[in-house]
């Protein structure tokens, strides 16, 4: 009797290993996010007079928050380190922890030159007002005779 090869058999198989790998650690309380891209929420929003970015960063020294504009990339930097001891005393750890870098392309609508970054209750938010040349203008119709 022959055996045909099927190509989902060996991912089917790494998929099944890796969600008892994950099960294993839940029940044995060795689960950690480490290995897991951290990577918080962001919300953005578009309004006539510009952009709006927010992310959810809770626990984040704001000093330590680095926010940089070059040549049209708007990144973002921060770390939020584990307690002292989670590790060691966890059972379970969902919260994530660790370097977040995070690089989003502006509109050439935005003014790079004057974004705006505040942090308030673990949320970061970024005001990027639009470039003047941009916003909409009405023009008047004059009517002649």
């Amino acid at each position: 009797m022959q055996t045909r090869w099927n190509p989902f058999e060996l991912s089917n198989s790494a998929v099944v290993m890796r969600d008892f790998d994950q099960l294993f650690q839940e029940l044995t309380g060795q689960a950690t996010r480490q290995g897991r891209e951290f990577a918080p929420a962001t919300d953005i929003y578009e309004t006539e007079t510009g952009v709006t970015l927010q992310v959810d960063l809770p626990g984040h020294d704001a000093k330590a928050i680095e926010v940089k504009v070059e040549k049209g990339v708007l990144t973002l930097r921060s770390e939020r380190k584990a307690e002292q001891g989670a590790k060691e005393n966890a059972r379970r750890l969902e919260r994530g922890f660790g370097v977040y870098t995070r690089s989003f392309k502006l509109p050439d609508t935005v003014d790079a030159t004057k974004v705006e970054a505040r942090y308030e209750n673990g949320v970061l938010t970024l005001a990027m007002p639009r470039k003047e040349e941009s916003k909409p203008r009405v023009i008047e119709v004059k009517v002649q005779g």
